[in-house]
């Protein structure tokens, strides 16, 4: 039998079969002590029964006068007694060993030649001898052993049968002491499950046990030192970002006026290649920013506001850049509501487009979807994305292995915030109903999921549709 693998199933298991075993040497030693205490009783009552029975059959045969020793079924020498059930035996006998009176029904063979008063044990007989008369009169009294045995497995019996009893309501017991006593741990390790992964700070404990406490504590300081690793490595790599800002952006500066100022093709084809390796280095720093504010931002308001004009907007600030044909814009004609900070919509926005852009297919357009109930739906054409490479897109500085420029990073930003808000970030390749072509779908917290979050005071979880998972 394999052991339980819960600590309260193990506690439970060994301190059951820990009472069991007490129980039952308890009960074993009981038995011996009891066995003793019933040899010395059953002694007392045989020496007693003899000591009794001794001057009555001495009576009984004196009285009778002279026997006659040829007749063997003088009643005189054998009492005759009626048929009855006998727990104890006698023979009495005189030093010939003739039988002068018997119980009923027993086999004076069965009694061993007399060998003086006391007590004595055959393999079946436990014997007590007394004699009078000067000893011209012997009686000896018996009792089967099997008797005394039969008593003392009675009594074994009645000591251990109550383990039926006992045995499941202790088990039950122990389960639900161990229970309550494992209660505060189970409570805190709810807390601690059902925390974000990003959650760092602090998990209550002070309903724990002093045992577990300072493992809580040690937790605790962990979790402080990698909130600390984490804030450090985000503020060096968006203040990093942000002081790269203006050298690279005076860098292409110049780049474009030396393009513009040289008459040497070689010359100009070499500024421009400058300006678009600066351009790239430019794109990862903002994107660097971008990812330290989805990983330490406030990313949700205080209160509600309509999404479709802020996605209106996004979305014609990069069909300016990428051209009025290339994206497409549908939208609910009720508004959206939903807490989610404008900065944090616009981030996913434009990486997803973005996205959609670069590694799409030029001549067909990008859809941008957000429907009545909160579903942001990004979708291009282009060639289908294997499974493989599909699950891991997300991850940073992962690249779907075309030849558009990336930094691979757009889409983890995107994962980033979705998980920061409740949601999550759903790739599909091909499109739903198609053939070819990415659609990026996530679900932004609305209005009632925000009243509900506010209620009860606790994070709300939003899920999307089956077909975009």
């Amino acid at each position: 039998m394999r052991a339980p693998s819960s600590l309260r199933g193990r506690l439970a298991l060994w301190l059951g079969l820990a009472l069991v075993a007490l129980w039952l040497g308890n009960a074993l030693l009981t038995a011996g002590l009891m066995r003793r205490e019933l040899d010395a009783l059953f002694d007392s009552a045989l020496q007693e029964s003899a000591e009794r029975l001794l001057p009555l059959a001495v009576n009984d045969v004196l009285g009778r006068g002279p026997a006659d020793e040829n007749d063997e079924d003088d009643p005189r020498i054998l009492g005759v007694i009626a048929p009855h059930d006998e727990f104890l035996t006698y023979v009495l006998r005189d030093p010939a060993g003739r039988v002068l009176l018997q119980s009923h029904a027993v086999d004076p063979a069965g009694f061993p030649p007399w060998d003086g008063p006391g007590f004595r044990s055959t393999a079946t007989l436990r014997l007590y001898n007394i004699a009078a008369l000067r000893d011209t009169v012997r009686l000896t009294v018996a009792e089967p052993l099997a008797h005394r045995a039969r008593i003392a497995r009675e009594a074994l019996w009645m000591l251990l049968l109550p383990l039926l009893v006992v045995v499941p309501l202790a088990f039950a017991a122990i389960w639900l002491a161990l229970r309550a006593g494992l209660a505060p741990l189970q409570r805190w390790r709810e807390r601690l499950a059902a925390r974000g992964a990003r959650d760092l700070s602090p998990v209550s404990a002070g309903d724990l046990p002093s045992e577990l406490a300072p493992i809580a504590a040690t937790l605790d300081d962990v979790l402080c030192r990698l909130s600390a690793a984490f804030e450090a490595e985000r503020s060096f790599a968006a203040n990093a970002a942000h002081e790269l800002r203006t050298p690279l952006a005076g860098a292409i500066a110049q780049a474009q006026r030396l393009q513009a100022e040289t008459a040497d093709p070689a010359a100009r084809m070499r500024a421009a290649a400058m300006e678009a390796a600066l351009k790239r280095l430019l794109r990862v720093s903002e994107r660097l920013m971008q990812l330290a504010r989805a990983e330490g931002a406030r990313l949700r308001r205080d209160s509600a506001a309509d999404l479709c004009p802020v996605v209106r907007i996004l979305v014609e600030e990069q069909g300016r850049d990428a051209g009025d044909e290339r994206i497409r814009l549908r939208l609910p004609e009720a508004a959206v509501l939903s807490d989610l900070d404008p900065d944090a919509l616009a981030i996913i926005l434009r990486n997803l487009i973005d996205n959609a852009l670069r590694h799409g297919d030029p001549a067909k357009p990008v859809d941008v979807t957000l429907t009545s109930e909160g579903i942001l739906r990004v979708s291009n054409d282009g060639l289908p994305i294997p499974p493989e490479t599909l699950a891991r897109l997300a991850t940073r500085f992962t690249r779907a292995g075309s030849s558009a420029e990336g930094s691979g990073l757009g889409l983890a930003i995107v994962a980033t915030i979705a998980e920061r808000i409740g949601s999550r970030l759903h790739l599909t390749s091909p499109r739903p109903g198609a053939t070819s072509g990415l659609t990026a779908e996530m679900m932004l917290p609305c209005a009632s999921d925000c009243e509900v979050e506010k209620r009860d005071n606790r994070p709300s979880r939003h899920s999307v549709s089956s077909s975009a998972s």
